[in-house]
């Protein structure tokens, strides 16, 4: 029998409050048992959102072996079904009162939706008052994993009220984590739940416990504790940082941090963020007052943000500030932080279009390592100006300019010495810095021609470089000169002391670049490969300019690199522009398997023929290199098979009859998302006063995630300089992994160089991840994701950036296309 009705409403979003924390990151459930706790009910319709965003539209069909009773007081008996859009419910016995509303069902009360699965024992309630009261209760949810119970559950409107009620995304068979609450109520409307005298328990020992807690049980972001990171580490002691998050409004919120360090003190960290129609932005501060160890207050400012102008202009700026130059070293626990020596902030305004880009900005540099000068920190821009202009005339032909002004300052130098403790302290003398500005533009003209298997690029520019420089720069730029040239500065005539407060610099540069692409195929082992061959030929000539009268700002030599066999200068910045009547020779191979378009093995192989020597140097005290050759440049990546990978990447010197860089990768993967990575790198550089290549670096690198079996798996990395005059260790991390259903557990013991000088520091971090809610303890994903490359396998599969591309705000006047 059919009848249309009203689906008493189940407002069972009380049934997920507990997983509102749960992690954003990719879970891996694959060790949960295949069944589901609560199966799908054989009568109950396929979840479907479309319908549930529909439901409140629909009727209600009323199925049942019997129906008696009254018309006002109807009662179904028998495999009682009620079904509207994706909701079911089905029970024994319903007997409902059309006139007051009020209705009962009891016996194998079961309920779904697109987001729920729920059994209970009895329900009853009115459908007038939107009051309802259901009883032992055990539920699972469809859209997430989790599962857990109840005694019962009170509505009265959007408003509900859980008793003695259950949370866990284990299997009621292997309860590893659950969490509990004697009570928790729920404002559907507001999206917040309020838990009293919640647990947390591991087994069955309680890690947890908050006498009251407010939390979001929806996408809507309430105010509250998130949860805790906890560490241990010799330089900071016992490290506990609780973070309180602020939803101060729906377009920007707040998060405050307290950290207590044991042999530091107390330390408050804040995270504000913002977010409007025309931009965005995050603001950082901490603040550590009377630094135990360092006697001190300790603080820093962090600011990123943006403005979108319109659819050309954006503003955006990057703005950071330390207390003291070792606030760095003290609370970074990446290497990549505690090397650090500086910090810049930059703020500007940038435009792009179809064929422009154009700027104003500035920046400033801060130094953050104690053993260091100001004497080591780049120049500021204090403006910069700079636009970039290129367009094609047909197919043939195409010009372009970049053009930038530049005002350059820089802080004075504080001389430091070490003292008796053997700390570097400042001396009280101050060495004077001298500022100047720097205008530089450089057109050109192209024509690109090419075929189906060939290119040929002429490109002819010109570079015009001028400078306004303070008296005193001038001048100390002429005294390298006079250095140079065997001169005394001491001895030296007022007149030949003076240098040339406005130099300039005019050149010429031309370059042909052109190649050919051959393709075959080929099979090898019965697989089919398409084989390639791509010689390329890059000719570079320079006229020879004197710029020993022209300072040094921000211009520096290129590390030789394969990208630098096909560059117009072997300098960055503009201060330096070298003269070249050079050839480069190179030749590229690979083989793309056919079927998948994979990229089994490439290789390639160049070098630089001088014919006549560059006489263009950084300094005019610096030797003039007359080689003939530039180094070999070689590398090779070859996948072995579709789990082993080996690359190199090499340089041979035949001036020095040496590599002077050397670096041999090779990586495992294993089938469960295991990885091995070994790694030998090495460089050289050209000592000035032995005339000879000495060692700059020489290092291994062993890295691995081992699965032992589908729950324990270890993690590892080894991090170890080889130089004769600095042999140690640069990181050394162990640590296990434990997972299960619904629960993983990794814990690291790390020791790493924390600053220049080789001192090292000891941590050890454990955190517990209660997969569908949350994790407790340090953020150890981050720290092996850092460390171990694959850790993560996504990581293996995303582009780094070039090391020599340029910055967002940024163009590159050394290449021209």
């Amino acid at each position: 029998m059919r009848r249309a009705l009203r689906l008493l409403p189940l407002p069972l979003g009380i049934a997920i409050c507990l997983p509102a924390m749960a992690d954003e990151k990719p879970v891996n459930w694959g060790l949960c048992p295949a069944t589901d706790v609560l199966p799908a009910f054989d009568e109950a319709p396929k979840a479907d959102p479309a319908a549930a965003a529909q439901r409140e539209q629909l009727p209600t069909d009323i199925e049942g072996n019997e129906l008696t009773g009254t018309a006002t007081i109807p009662q179904y008996q028998g495999n009682v079904v009620l079904k509207r859009g994706d909701q079911f419910m089905g029970t024994d016995n319903l007997r409902f009162d059309t006139e007051s509303g009020n209705y009962i069902a009891e016996g194998n009360v079961r309920y779904s939706d697109s987001s729920i699965r729920m059994v209970a024992e009895r329900a009853e309630g009115n459908q007038e008052a939107d009051t309802h009261k259901i009883s032992s209760i055990q539920y699972q949810l469809v859209s997430r994993r989790g599962n857990g119970g109840a005694e019962s559950i009170d509505l009265q409107g959007s408003i509900g009220q859980m008793h003695h009620s259950t949370y866990t995304t284990c299997d009621p068979s292997q309860p590893v984590w659950k969490l509990s609450a004697p009570q928790i109520e729920v404002d559907n409307d507001e999206g917040f739940g309020t838990a009293r005298n919640a647990v947390l328990r591991i087994g069955k020992v309680p890690v947890l416990y908050a006498p009251w807690f407010k939390f979001p049980i929806d996408d809507r972001r309430q105010t509250g504790l998130l949860y805790p990171k906890l560490s241990m580490s010799g330089r900071n002691g016992f490290d506990y940082a609780q973070p309180i998050y602020f939803n101060l409004a729906p377009n920007y919120d707040d998060t405050l941090t307290p950290r207590y360090m044991s042999k530091r003190g107390l330390m408050l960290d804040n995270e504000f963020r913002y977010l409007y129609s025309g931009g965005r932005g995050q603001l950082d501060t901490a603040y550590l007052p009377n630094d135990s160890l360092r006697d001190k207050d300790r603080g820093q400012v962090l600011f990123n943000g943006y403005h979108n102008i319109n659819r050309h202009w954006q503003a955006r700026a990057n703005l950071g500030w330390v207390s003291d130059e070792r606030y760095v070293e003290d609370f970074s626990n990446r290497l990549l932080g505690i090397t650090s020596s500086n910090i810049q902030s930059t703020a500007g305004v940038y435009g792009t279009g179809r064929s422009w880009t154009a700027g104003i900005m500035a920046d400033h540099w801060q130094l953050t390592d104690y053993t260091l000068t100001e004497a080591s920190l780049p120049y500021s821009r204090q403006p910069r100006l700079f636009g970039t202009w290129e367009e094609s005339f047909g197919n043939w032909l195409e010009a372009g300019i970049y053009a930038e002004a530049v005002r350059f300052t820089h802080d004075d130098i504080n001389l430091k010495t070490i003292d008796a403790d053997g700390e570097y302290v400042r001396t009280g003398d101050v060495t004077r810095m001298y500022n100047g500005s720097r205008l530089d533009i450089k057109p050109y003209v192209s024509m690109p021609l090419a075929g189906a298997s060939w290119y040929i690029t002429p490109t002819l520019a010109w570079r015009y470089t001028a400078y306004d420089l303070e008296r005193g720069l001038a001048d100390n730029v002429r005294r390298q000169q006079l250095i140079a040239d065997g001169i005394n500065p001491a001895t030296a005539t007022p007149e030949q002391l003076r240098g040339n407060t406005s130099p300039n610099r005019s050149l010429p540069i031309a370059s042909l670049d052109m190649g050919l692409f051959f393709d075959r195929e080929t099979s090898i082992g019965g697989k089919s490969f398409l084989h390639t061959l791509e010689p390329r030929l890059y000719y570079l000539n320079t006229p020879y300019r004197d710029q020993d009268d022209l300072p040094l700002f921000d211009t520096r030599a290129f590390t030789f690199s394969w990208g630098q066999l096909f560059r117009d200068s072997r300098f960055t910045g503009a201060d330096r522009q070298n003269d070249a009547n050079q050839l480069t020779t190179a030749l590229t191979t690979r083989l793309i398997r056919q079927a998948d378009g994979r990229e089994k093995l490439s290789a390639s192989i160049g070098q630089i023929t001088y014919f006549d020597d560059s006489e263009v140097t950084l300094n005019p005290s610096d030797p003039v290199d007359r080689d003939g050759k530039s180094a070999w440049v070689a590398d090779v990546n070859w996948a072995i098979t579709d789990r082993w990978t080996l690359g190199s990447t090499y340089q041979w010197n035949p001036k020095y009859r040496k590599e002077d860089l050397a670096s041999v990768r090779g990586r495992y993967l294993f089938p469960n998302d295991g990885v091995v990575n070994v790694t030998y790198r090495y460089r050289g550089n050209p000592s000035s006063a032995s005339g000879k290549l000495e060692d700059q670096l020489k290092q291994v690198d062993f890295s691995f995630l081992y699965p032992i079996n589908p729950r324990w798996s270890i993690v590892g990395r080894y991090y170890y300089s080889l130089l004769e005059t600095d042999k140690k260790p640069l990181e050394i991390i162990g640590g296990v992994q434990w997972d299960s259903c619904c629960l993983a557990v990794r814990a690291l013991a790390r020791r790493y160089v924390r600053n220049r000088e080789g001192d090292m520091n000891n941590s050890f971090q454990i955190e517990f991840v209660l997969k569908g809610l949350s994790s407790v303890g340090q953020d150890t994903d981050r720290t092996l994701r850092r460390a171990i490359l694959g850790y993560n396998r996504d990581d293996l599969y995303l582009v780094p950036p070039s090391n020599i591309q340029a910055l967002d705000d940024d163009y590159d006047p050394n290449q021209i296309p």
